[in-house]
């Protein structure tokens, strides 16, 4: 028996204008009055709506959906950026909703901002330059996250949140709606307020990504070891080495803890 191979047609409407040097492949839909540009690549499968501009040296990986007025890969907005060439990678099966903003990296700040794979971007999200975000995170309608912030896989970024540049969010965290975070978040928190304070562990985050109780029991001690305890960080890491099970996730907890150079939230 014959197997009909069905191409994967590249599907661009007649009012887009897409730079003959873009590298677009196979099952790629563009909008109306979209905008691609030179230096741009775009995998197989990725669906970019109307009005939309990708430019800069942008690569977008496969299967992304990209929705109505999205800027992709614009100028870093830093005073210090001179035109240099920088970078924005994007993963796949990235959703990313109207009128989000994107910049590409800095020169003096390793050159790149990077998305990984399956996160949700809402609707006026700016992620800043040389952002480095993880996987599965879900940032709410008009967060603004400044440049140079890490977000670790899973984090959830309540809707207009503020993330002061140079900070890092740890995994499994979640920052509460209008939130302002000045400090380091760490891994498995639960944030909120102006500044954010900690306000307990996110249980229901741990329990939704499948960390069983054993694991969440640990996470809920070492939280109490560093916040209730009266300890300094540096004290707490000390007793936490001493009377915790070893795991990943209260190895990569302590390891948070020791990088959090702007401090972190109490």
């Amino acid at each position: 028996m014959d197997t009909k191979v069905i191409p994967l047609h590249t599907r661009i409407h007649p009012s887009a204008i897409v730079h003959p040097k873009a590298q677009v492949g196979a099952g790629v839909e563009i909008g109306p009055y979209t905008i691609i540009g030179e230096n741009v690549e775009i995998g197989e499968g990725t669906k970019i709506g109307a009005h939309c501009v990708i430019e800069g040296w942008t690569k977008i990986g496969r299967e992304n959906k990209i929705y109505t007025g999205a800027i992709v890969g614009s100028e870093p907005q830093d005073l210090k950026f001179g035109g240099e060439k920088t970078y924005l990678f994007i993963g796949d099966n990235n959703i990313i909703r109207e009128y989000a903003t994107i910049s590409r990296g800095t020169e003096g700040g390793g050159g790149e901002t990077r998305l990984g794979n399956g996160n949700l971007v809402m609707s006026y999200v700016h992620v800043g330059h040389d952002v480095q975000m993880g996987n599965h995170c879900v940032v709410a309608h008009a967060v603004g996250i400044a440049g140079h912030v890490v977000i670790e896989d899973r984090v959830v970024l309540g809707g207009i949140a503020g993330i002061h540049q140079f900070t890092k969010i740890g995994r499994m965290a979640m920052v509460g709606a209008h939130s302002m975070v000045t400090k380091d978040v760490p891994p498995y928190a639960l944030v909120d307020g102006n500044p954010a304070r900690v306000y307990g562990v996110n249980i229901v985050g741990l329990r939704r990504n499948g960390l069983p109780p054993e694991t969440r029991i640990e996470i809920q001690r070492a939280f109490k070891i560093l916040y209730r305890s009266g300890l300094n960080v540096s004290q707490a890491i000390e007793v936490m080495e001493r009377e915790l099970a070893g795991s990943e996730e209260i190895d990569h907890f302590l390891r948070f803890l020791r990088s959090a150079d702007r401090g972190i939230c109490r």
